[in-house]
């Protein structure tokens, strides 16, 4: 599936984002160098889910700028992550080299890297926000498969499609503005800050792609993967409406009502 304009636009923005994750307190990319136990919240939350890694071959699909490769590899993962942003891999070829956590990164775009990377692994992962910004969910459960050697295990913990579809500058209800479903076209925006950290970006434009539970679940299913477990959580890892508030664990819930509805989800499976 070769780049069009919304998927350019999408890595330019997220080149843009790199440097400013990079110096961020929330990525903590100095806690990694001085800290050799130092493990990301993202994979401090996902590791009670996942089967033990310690020495299995690891592959991270979107890693961005690879803190949570890096806090895998530390729990014992021979680690791969891939990303499509060039910026970005160098900035986790750095981090990895800076903090003495050896772990291999490697530039490619998603539909492309079965072509780069000519080999299978114990367990695949996608970390959290990561396939919104993917404009066919179908392809996407390929790749994932193509990547797990028989048996193989695949995780993810993602924002749910019913949270994505809200509208997010809505102060005192949730209201529904966004497609639940996979569209042919995106829906864009147009941000010069980002999610973490200070600075405005020089690519603002972007574009995101939602895909409905059973879409998505459908899809890893054809592709051969056997759903073991999903969970739903009244939580997300920022706060996506203006009316969350920051819990004692460092999550972000709706401040009452909260079992009205899923932020986030997540899948364990095994390729049959």
């Amino acid at each position: 599936m070769p780049l069009d304009h919304h998927r350019e636009t999408i890595r330019a923005n997220w080149d843009a984002r790199v440097e400013i994750h990079y110096a961020s307190d929330d990525y903590g990319v100095e806690r990694f160098v001085s800290d050799p136990e130092h493990l990301s919240g993202v994979v401090r939350f996902d590791r009670e889910r996942l089967p033990d890694v310690s020495g299995k071959r690891f592959l991270h699909l979107q890693c961005h700028i690879g803190t949570d490769t890096i806090s895998w590899a530390r729990l014992g993962a021979e680690a791969t992550g891939v990303d499509f942003s060039t910026k970005a891999i160098a900035a986790a070829r750095r981090l990895s080299s800076d903090s003495a956590t050896p772990v291999r990164f490697v530039i490619s775009e998603l539909y492309e890297s079965p072509s780069k990377i000519d080999e299978t692994f114990d367990i695949v992962y996608t970390g959290v926000g990561a396939i919104n910004w993917l404009p066919d969910i179908r392809g996407w459960a390929e790749v994932v498969s193509s990547f797990l050697e028989p048996g193989g295990r695949f995780y993810i913990r993602e924002g749910h499609p019913i949270a994505w579809a809200l509208d997010f500058g809505e102060e005192s209800r949730l209201v529904v503005r966004y497609p639940y479903f996979e569209t042919s076209e995106p829906f864009g925006w147009s941000e010069d800050t980002t999610y973490v950290g200070e600075g405005v970006l020089t690519s603002p434009d972007t574009y995101e792609w939602n895909h409905g539970m059973a879409e998505t679940l459908q899809a890893l299913i054809d592709a051969g993967i056997r759903i073991d477990r999903i969970e739903e959580y009244d939580s997300v890892e920022w706060q996506l409406l203006p009316q969350m508030v920051l819990c004692d664990d460092g999550l972000w819930r709706l401040p009452d009502g909260r079992e009205r509805m899923p932020f986030m989800w997540s899948v364990l499976g095994t390729r049959t």
